[in-house]
């Protein structure tokens, strides 16, 4: 196929007013462009007989016999095969092993972090239970303080009460 005959298939392509009405030849197949279809476009490629005139190029030649391989051939790309292996499963374990290393790192500095969290943890109750506990204290001196108040007051109540019995009498 020539440049420009790809160009232009690719082009109809993204042009589907150019598409539908394109019928390309080419020297070895022709392509045509089939009714739209719901899973997108579709063309139908023909593949025309090779002329006799066609290019050296285009003629299918039979593929190059491998020549036969001896013993020791064989046994040296068994070998190299089994290096590559050796070296990729080398790879893979130290992979392993780095991933391993990371995570027990990681696993640490969470320890750590949870160990310093705990710690944070319990200094804050604490210095909680301590306000709860200087708070309660402060409240029963302020009750304590209120009860002898109400005592001394009572004490004068009756004071006053036995002085007046006595004036009275």
């Amino acid at each position: 196929m020539k440049e420009l005959s790809v160009l232009s298939l690719i082009c109809s392509c993204f042009y589907p007013e150019a598409r539908n009405n394109l019928i390309c030849e080419f020297e070895d197949m022709e392509v045509k462009p089939i009714n739209k279809r719901a899973s997108g476009q579709a063309f139908e490629v023909i593949l025309k007989p090779p002329s006799p005139t066609s290019d050296a190029a285009h003629n299918l030649n039979s593929p190059p016999r491998k020549r036969d391989m001896s013993l020791e051939d064989i046994q040296k790309k068994l070998e190299a095969a089994e290096d590559r292996r050796r070296s990729q499963e080398a790879q893979v374990l130290k992979a392993l092993a780095e991933k391993r290393e990371h995570e027990r790192d990681v696993l640490l500095k969470a320890m750590e972090e949870n160990s310093n969290f705990s710690k944070l943890a319990e200094e804050k109750l604490s210095l909680k239970m301590e306000q709860i506990k200087e708070n309660r204290e402060a409240h029963l001196a302020a009750l304590l303080e209120r009860l002898q108040e109400k005592e001394r007051h009572a004490a004068v109540v009756r004071r006053n009460k036995e002085l007046r019995e006595e004036l009275s009498a």
